[in-house]
């Protein structure tokens, strides 16, 4: 009869505990930004605002935030994960 060894896992997260933080801000400004962009209600459905249609904040504000949300989610996916220097190879340099 084979001896079974049970080995701890250690379950390591893809991303760090701040890479997550800037995607859920990411996540907040991109909401943002179409809260933003949504428009108000009409006393007359049938009346066309020009004004509040194409207003700064729908047509330039709004983009723009949902834009850097998008930027803010994207940084944290491509930069590295931030390695502790106790677990380095110590015949590697640098």
């Amino acid at each position: 009869m084979s001896k079974e060894t049970s080995k701890p896992s250690t379950s390591k997260s893809l991303f760090g505990k701040g890479n997550y933080q800037l995607m859920l801000a990411g996540a907040v400004l991109i909401v943002i930004g179409f809260l933003l962009m949504m428009g108000g209600s009409s006393d007359d459905p049938a009346r066309f605002s020009p004004e509040e249609v194409y207003s700064f904040r729908r047509i330039t504000l709004a983009p723009i935030v949902i834009l850097l949300g998008l930027a803010v989610e994207a940084w944290p996916l491509c930069a590295k994960r931030k390695t502790n220097r106790q677990h380095r190879n110590p015949n590697c340099k640098s």
